[in-house]
């Protein structure tokens, strides 16, 4: 049948499946230049892992809260700029600390915002390595700069790395020697105690969920710097208010978003993508197409049941991808309402907690925590906080499971999780007033994504950033966006993406303004 016959009249200059933050910059950013756009959820609310949901008077994030890109300086500041350039802005609570790890061997340190506070801390844990860990730091504020010197866009765009190199040309080139360096690779070179080293293994897997030997330089510098520079900074009313806005600046700027619209296919004519196909048998037609769900399940291939290319025109580079990368686990997530008198006095918003060195890739190995409430009350009902504990957690774990066994599981897993915690929150088990437990089933029901997977991670170790696909796909008219595209995970990272697709895209249909951002 052709798919074009049912076909609306309106042909949109981008068609954007999902509402992911990666989505929403990619829109809002063309709707800014003057296109045509229109973004498809599936669900019934924005923001994919950085929404936000209500239960009895609180307000849970779907995902993490720890998060960066709300500086006020320089040019690493991607979600301040996102909504600034459709005419937002989001008030947020700096948070004093970025997280305050509990480790084995009683090794326990908290990230103070202030830089030379946590050198200073780190170093009188591991006095030896003094110079070491100036040097490690140092070298990744040396990536930072050259991060934060230029405009963050598409650099598969020439002329664009043109203009970029002609106004920060040592920033380039400082740039350029850290993409096939892995974390790893400098670690060792500067530091040999084994516990500092596994220490910044833990740096590395906390958000990236990767140990140093597969954590990129690049990621590494703008994370280990930039939550000093611009700091961690926590949107007042939830995470969920970042995609609330963005929705905001894209339908006052032209654009629109339709909910409860699953898109089952991209439609193709002579092997360009021409639009979509929902789930309804409607298609909608565009001059760009862009995906903002996960590799796998935009393309076929093995695992992939449903994707929304089919085997034909996937092209041949999606398959090498695959072998380049897996993905990582999904999480075990406990969001509980507890009361005020289970957070003891001194406790910081964000914390992670790990028995044995041995456990820290295992299945529910570390405990991600966060107290969002400790930054803005206004999140629980009065006399109550909000504890989210989130582990990753397999798939394989909760396949095959009757509906019985399934709620056995996520009574007994969770029951294990919270006396965990209990480690640092001695009062809490007799403290829950509310708890909603999530599994990776969860996780790739509501988020739509890929054994409901926190990202691609290396399945084998690979030169640093260089091996990362970009926005294009080998298809004419199609483009990604998310956390499978360069530079990875994180809502930083993933509006870099966003920034990045769209520049792509406008240079396409000739909209880009022709100065580079100040």
């Amino acid at each position: 049948m052709n798919l074009l016959n049912k076909e609306e009249k309106t042909i949109w200059d981008a068609v954007v499946i999902g509402s992911g933050i990666g989505g929403l910059v990619t829109a809002t950013q063309l709707a800014a230049k003057g296109a045509k756009v229109i973004v498809l959820e599936k669900y019934i609310i924005p923001g994919g892992s950085g929404g936000s949901f209500q239960r009895n008077g609180y307000t849970f994030d779907v995902g993490a809260s720890m998060i960066f890109g709300f500086g006020e300086k320089g040019h690493t500041n991607l979600l301040t700029r996102a909504l600034a350039d459709v005419g937002q802005n989001c008030e947020t609570f700096p948070d004093p600390v970025q997280l305050a790890y509990h480790l084995p061997n009683g090794l326990n340190i908290a990230v103070d915002r202030n830089y030379t506070n946590f050198i200073d801390n780190l170093t009188a844990l591991f006095p030896h390595e003094k110079e070491g860990i100036k040097k490690f730091y140092g070298f990744c504020w040396q990536v930072f700069n050259c991060l934060d010197a230029m405009p963050l866009l598409s650099i598969e765009d020439p002329a664009y790395l043109a203009k970029v190199f002609f106004k920060a040309p040592l920033a380039c080139l400082g740039l350029a020697r850290w993409l096939p360096v892995n974390v790893g690779d400098l670690a060792r070179r500067l530091i040999k105690d084994p516990n500092l080293l596994k220490f910044i293994d833990i740096e590395c897997f906390c958000w990236s969920v990767m140990p140093a030997d597969r954590t990129p330089m690049i990621n590494a510098g703008m994370v280990f710097s930039d939550r000093h520079a611009g700091g961690i900074n926590y949107p007042k009313g939830g995470v969920g208010v970042i995609a609330q806005k963005l929705v905001q600046g894209l339908e006052a700027n032209g654009g629109e978003i339709h909910y409860k619209s699953r898109v089952s296919e991209v439609v193709f004519k002579e092997g360009k993508a021409v639009g979509v196909k929902l789930a309804t048998g409607k298609v909608i037609r565009a001059k760009k197409v862009v995906s903002n769900a996960t590799r796998w399940d935009t393309f076929s291939g093995e695992g992939s049941k449903q994707a929304l290319v089919n085997a034909t025109n996937t092209p041949k580079r999606e398959k090498v991808w695959r072998k380049r990368y897996k993905p990582a686990p999904s999480f075990l997530s406990l969001h509980l309402g507890v009361q005020s008198e289970a957070i003891p006095k001194g406790m910081h918003c964000h914390n992670l907690l790990l028995d044995s060195w041995d456990e820290m890739e295992s299945e529910q190995g570390v405990i991600f925590v966060s107290i969002p409430t400790l930054l803005d009350k206004s999140l629980a009902p009065k006399g109550y906080e909000i504890v989210h504990a989130f582990t990753p957690s397999s798939m394989s774990e909760w396949e095959g499971l009757s509906p019985q066994e399934y709620s056995l599981k996520k009574e007994e897993d969770s029951r294990k999780v919270i006396k965990r915690l209990e480690k640092i929150l001695p009062q809490l088990s007799n403290s829950i007033n509310l708890k909603e437990v999530g599994t990776p089933r969860s996780h790739r029901r509501f988020l739509g994504r890929y054994q409901g997977s926190y990202g691609p991670i290396p399945s084998l170790r690979l030169p640093g950033l260089l091996p990362m696909p970009f926005n294009s796909t080998g298809i004419e008219g199609l483009f990604c966006v998310g956390d499978s595209c360069f530079p990875g995970q994180g809502l930083n990272a993933v509006a870099f993406s966003g920034y990045a697709c769209a520049h792509r895209i406008g240079s396409q249909l000739g909209i880009n303004p022709w100065k580079l951002p100040d």
